[in-house]
């Protein structure tokens, strides 16, 4: 993920110290200190929680700045070494995040998936610290919350830009998918190696457990009276796709002789790239478009269940409180949230997305890092049988009907 799509930390920096000296945390531990003729400061940051100091040299001015720039609870040490003072210290502050100062964090991602799985853990943030929380997403999605955590302030970036919101803070912290991030800068750790949603935890220091994300849904009505389950089969990539050839065929016959109604809740009903185009299934109810997110969490919150693949709607079921059977073999079962529907085929090649040797390729819609262009190309799916996919809804429904007895 590129940092350009974050607002940059501001040149000035937003806290004042005594003689010039200015500081924050905005894109991690900065301390500017102003150039004297002659005289030295000696600047130290320390990580309050573990004693390391990271940085400690003698500067003439300038600014200084840690290469981390995830939550670390940083303190900020000068001293002048001039021959008068003698190494006194001028100035000391420990990270300090109390009610008036404001903590950004940045999530301006357009992916739905993505911003459902770190909310969770910027309320966690909140909870925990006492600062003025603001909470930078994309426009579409802040209806979906802002009801819901009154606690948190929601700006889009052309408002946080507008009304300066980085120049007051005194912390920001981005949250992304940093693919190239080797030495681990922008993460304590590599994202594949976590899962999606807990890279939020570790990067804003807060409590890993799994939260789901509470959704602002304007109307509690059933859409339909039948009973009825939601499937989504489109992706951003051929990857994600469940690529048995006829798996979605068989399913979708499989519910309605059980006596479901089988709704497609996808924004596309057709997707793909080059010479691969991916339809809906044959006998689905097409409830395709660019429909409201809480129009889509309310389908969600009623549905009997829901099946798809690695996508944002399997994130939006799970928030909306839906059973989730969920069908991948590109990603590993520890970077989505945890269901006990979770379909994989260990048999064959799998897990590619978490493999830290292989880095994504946004403009491939063929990436298959190991087997692209062979006939094991996408096997981790197309080996995920339509009998199996049908115990698994086998299960769950008996699961319903003995928590019913």
């Amino acid at each position: 993920m590129t940092t350009s799509i974050y607002i940059p930390a501001p040149s000035k920096l937003t806290q004042a110290g005594p003689e010039g000296i200015r500081y924050d945390y905005n894109d991690g531990a900065r301390v500017h200190l102003p150039v004297r003729t002659g005289r030295l400061w000696n600047v130290t940051l320390r990580d309050i929680d573990t004693g390391t100091i990271v940085y400690q040299a003698s500067v003439e001015g300038g600014t200084v700045t840690s290469t981390k720039k995830y939550f670390v609870r940083f303190s900020i040490e000068v001293t002048d070494l001039s021959a008068e003072e003698n190494g006194r210290i001028i100035f000391r502050h420990d990270y300090d995040t109390s009610e008036e100062h404001i903590v950004v964090i940045q999530l301006p991602v357009n992916t739905l998936g993505d911003v459902l799985a770190w909310l969770p853990y910027v309320a966690k943030f909140a909870r925990t610290h006492a600062a003025q929380v603001a909470c930078i997403l994309s426009p579409a999605y802040i209806p979906l919350f802002k009801a819901e955590y009154p606690e948190i302030s929601f700006y889009s970036t052309a408002q946080a830009i507008e009304g300066q919101l980085l120049d007051r803070a005194y912390a920001t912290y981005n949250i992304g998918l940093f693919f190239t991030d080797t030495g681990c800068e922008r993460q304590p750790t590599d994202f594949r190696l976590v899962g999606l949603h807990k890279t939020a935890s570790y990067i804003l220091g807060v409590d890993p457990a799994e939260e789901r994300p509470r959704l602002a849904i304007e109307s509690d009505a059933r859409p339909i009276k039948e009973p009825y389950v939601c499937i989504a089969v489109q992706s951003s990539a051929q990857c994600k796709y469940w690529n048995n050839p006829t798996g979605w065929h068989d399913i979708v016959t499989h519910l309605k002789d059980l006596g479901y109604r089988v709704v497609c809740i996808d924004q596309k009903p057709v997707n793909g790239g080059g010479i691969v185009w991916n339809h809906l299934p044959h006998g689905v109810e097409d409830q395709t478009g660019n429909r409201p997110l809480a129009e889509r969490a309310s389908w969600l919150k009623h549905a009997e269940f829901f099946i798809g693949t690695s996508s944002g709607l399997a994130w939006l079921a799970w928030a909306a409180g839906c059973d989730v059977v969920m069908i991948s073999g590109f990603t590993h079962p520890t970077n989505e949230f945890y269901t006990p529907w979770r379909i994989i085929n260990w048999h064959v090649c799998n897990s590619c997305w978490n493999d830290p040797r292989h880095q994504f390729d946004h403009n491939d819609f063929l990436w298959c890092p190991r087997h692209a262009g062979t006939p094991r190309q996408f096997e981790c799916s197309r080996f995920i049988s339509a009998e199996h996919v049908i115990r698994t809804i086998g299960k769950l429904i008996e699961s319903r009907l003995s928590d019913s007895v």
